[in-house]
């Protein structure tokens, strides 16, 4: 029979959680104090690859790009969830099974609805 946790049981966590909040803080401190402060037109350029700046950085990108973007986190996003079900393949029985394929079949439908929306052609 489980017991119950009472909130003593959580003070590691919390405490971890104050630990690394302190030292993102401690970080973030040190590299402003200890960080250069040079300013000037020369080194607040813009510098890429050693490639002169060339027109305006607000160009436009076509939807379709964020809209493949968007959808490969989606789709891969879901091997996160397929691995731990690889792993426990046996032990989750014919119930885990299940499960699984309903998932896919979730996600099949949701990649017909958008190979029939056109999401992913180019022109």
């Amino acid at each position: 029979m489980p017991t119950q946790s009472t909130p003593l049981d959580f003070l590691p966590v919390a405490l971890m959680f104050i630990v690394a909040l302190a030292v993102v803080i401690a970080i973030l401190v040190a590299t402003h104090l200890l960080g250069p402060k040079r300013k000037g037109k020369i080194k607040d350029n813009t510098f890429e690859c050693g490639i002169e700046v060339q027109g305006n950085a607000r160009f436009p990108f076509s939807v379709k790009y964020f809209l493949v973007a968007i959808l490969f986190v989606l789709f891969d996003v879901e091997v996160i969830f397929m691995y731990p079900w690889a792993v426990n393949f046996k032990t989750l029985g014919l119930t885990g099974f299940v499960e699984m394929l309903t998932f896919v079949a979730f996600l099949l439908v949701g990649f017909y609805y958008i190979i029939k929306k056109g999401a992913l052609k180019w022109e």
